[in-house]
């Protein structure tokens, strides 16, 4: 699919791709991770594979991600939520399934409940809800901490890339937006694939998502020798099984 652009309610420029359902009426929505892309492994591959199965397909780029407009040191949770929304009321119609990776596991679980009413199934994979605050922040030092707090940023090494430059705006902003601490009702079903080898999202986080996710149709898959990515061949293969696994239950 080609990429093109539109203009988010908020004034954004956002990048996105988009097919619609021809044997199907679902629609896979890939939520990417922080500082993460529509152009990665896991995302090309379950494109090809929504397209070969008949279901409809979206991806985009939050602000500051990619190839849409803005800098990534302005986006918050509240706004990458946004763009979220904006690309699935404009981009979409019928039922969906959400598939959300690290961060994009946090945005599919805001826009599930957002907009509970499309929603017909979750695909997280490594999910990283409230992660700004319960992963983020605890593990920063007390000198980065005041940093954030002083100069209202610091720049966090990354084992992807250039270091990441964490603002205070995006932590104060997270903790608006935590879900880990009350239930999460959703009454779809969610399929949760996670790797033990993740030095990025601990499992034991997984863990505690699935204790506060109240739906009764949830498969949690622990893969011992997996890490945050899950892009290997048999990661890649295991989710799309996934996916078709969840799309019959959506049925």
């Amino acid at each position: 699919m080609t990429t093109t652009y539109f203009t988010s309610p908020e004034g954004r420029r956002l990048a996105y791709r988009a097919s619609s359902p021809s044997r199907s009426d679902l629609t896979f929505v890939w939520l990417s991770g922080f500082k993460s892309d529509m152009s990665g492994t896991k995302v090309t591959e379950l494109e090809n594979w929504a397209s070969a199965e008949g279901h409809g397909f979206l991806a985009f780029d939050y602000s500051g991600h990619g190839e849409s407009d803005g800098a990534f040191e302005d986006g918050t949770i509240s706004a990458w939520r946004e763009d979220a929304l904006a690309a699935i009321d404009a981009h979409t119609s019928g039922p969906l399934i959400l598939v959300g990776s690290s961060m994009g596991g946090w945005m599919a679980l805001l826009s599930g409940l957002a907009r509970r009413e499309r929603i017909a199934g979750l695909v997280l994979i490594a999910p990283a809800p409230d992660f700004t605050e319960k992963l983020m922040w605890p593990e920063f030092s007390a000198e980065a901490q005041a940093e954030i707090m002083d100069k209202g940023f610091t720049l966090r090494p990354s084992d992807y890339g250039e270091p990441y430059t964490i603002t205070r705006a995006l932590i104060e902003d997270g903790r608006n937006w935590q879900i880990l601490d009350e239930p999460i009702d959703l009454g779809v079903p969610v399929r949760i694939l996670q790797g033990m080898q993740d030095a990025d999202v601990p499992w034991r986080h997984a863990e505690r998502l699935v204790e506060a996710i109240t739906s009764e149709d949830l498969v949690f898959t622990l893969i011992k020798d997996g890490d945050h990515r899950l892009s290997r061949e048999q990661d890649i293969a295991r989710l799309k099984a996934t996916c078709a696994d969840i799309a019959e239950a959506a049925r």
